[in-house]
Order: structure tokens, then sequence, then C-alpha cells
């Protein structure tokens, strides 16, 4: 359903289109059309075209309409980059501190080794990894040269997520992030099913993708080899067409 968008300048379009299918299926995508049929998929793609022109702080790109809430906050941040040079303790003159606070010479003695610190010298110290930190891509979508974003990914329906509001994007990136960057098998949650969805911060391993734990058959090996065949046949006929081969 496309309308005119009234928080945009005169000849500016907005369309509203529900997925019909996969796991993100009634989800509503949102585009803008220029006056000259150009399509905007993102805020900051039609940020980037209108520049200054128009002051898209307070332009909420889902409702197409001014948000009172968004210009309140660009006021305040824009209040808060106001330096206060007075309290910058870098600009004080340093002060001279030579003399000391002990009339005789003063000898330290150590009477325990502390093992706290003896421990934490050996061994790699890993940090912590942060539970669904996937979601803060959320919203993010990869673009062409053209400014074009990429078709989504359809994952097959056995592939279900976990934890609370996961996208069918954000399964992806962080199915994706564990098989390019995780040096143990990728094997989803393997928690129960109820305390997974219960209390997820509490039960999901951050080691895991936000995924179901599932179990791959022969039979899906066999399947995608057959895929991966047929996608080399076609690349094998690609090249010879251009005279490569």
């Amino acid at each position: 359903m496309m309308m005119e968008c009234a928080a945009l300048p005169k000849g500016w379009k907005r369309e509203e289109n529900v997925r019909k299918s996969g796991l993100s299926a009634g989800k509503i995508d949102v585009y803008y059309y220029s006056p000259n049929g150009k399509k905007f998929r993102s805020k900051p793609q039609l940020a980037r075209y209108l520049g200054d022109a128009v002051d898209l702080s307070s332009f909420d790109f889902r409702t197409g309409k001014v948000n009172s809430l968004l210009l309140r906050k660009s006021k305040r941040q824009r209040g808060s980059s106001l330096y206060d040079y007075r309290n910058d303790s870098s600009l004080i003159p340093p002060i001279r501190q030579t003399a000391s606070i002990f009339k005789q010479p003063v000898t330290v003695h150590k009477t325990q080794e502390s093992r706290v610190k003896a421990e934490l010298k050996h061994g790699p110290q890993d940090k912590p990894k942060q539970l669904f930190w996937e979601k803060r891509l959320q919203g993010l979508r990869a673009c062409d040269m053209n400014e074009e974003e990429f078709q989504n990914l359809e994952l097959p329906r056995n592939l279900r997520a976990v934890g609370p509001c996961i996208t069918e994007d954000t399964l992806l990136q962080s199915i994706a992030t564990a098989l390019h960057v995780s040096n143990q098998p990728v094997t989803g949650q393997t928690g129960n099913k109820a305390t997974l969805e219960k209390n997820p911060g509490v039960f999901i391993n951050p080691d895991q993708p936000l995924l179901q734990a599932l179990v791959v058959s022969d039979e899906d090996i066999k399947k995608q080899e057959e895929k991966v065949q047929v996608a080399r046949k076609k690349l094998e006929d690609a090249l010879k067409g251009f005279g490569i081969f």
C-alpha cells in the first residue's frame, strides 16, 4: 500500500509490504520513494540522499511521522555536546609534588603473595561474551554499490530461534558469526526448551548461536552435496560461456 508522506517534502511516498513467507512472516517492511521514483529502504540511506535539505532527527522511519520523543532526544544530545572547559582536569596547571611525606627512608616487606594476581598471570584471559549481542545488529542491512539492499535469505523451517524477539535476520547473523569465529562445533542451544523459554538470560549458552539444537542427518548432508554439485556445474557452464575454460 503506497501513500503520500506528509513528514517529507511534497511528492515523497511511503509503502508498506507485509512478508508472507519464512520465519518472519507477518513482519512489515517500509519503503520510501522520491518524486523521481528512487527507492529507499533505511533511514541512513534516506538521510544521505536528502543531506541538509531536510532534518530527519525527529523523523520516525517506521511510521513516517515526526516523533516528539526523538526531537527531545536530539536536543539533549546537542546540548550535551557543548564542552565545559572549566571542568576539564587536563587544562589545570600541574602542581609540583616532590616533597616526601616520610621523614626517614621506609622499607616495605611483603609477607605474602597475592593469590589472585598470581592466578591471573597464567593462561589466556578471555573476556566474557555478552548475551543477545546479535540484537544490536537488528535493523542494519547490507547494501551494494548502488545502495540497494541485498535480498533476505530464507532459512529452512527446522531452524528455530531461541530468545526474546529474535528475528530471522538476527538468527542468520548469529549462525554466520558462530561458523566464522567459533573454534568449537556449532550445535545450537542444547538446553531444555522449557527452561530456555522461561529464563533465556540464565540458561542460554553464549558460545552457541541463538538456535535450538539441530541434528543433521545423513540425508541432509546428501541433499546439500547435491546442491553443491549443481552449483559447481552452473559455474563451470558460465566460465565456459566466457571462454575461460
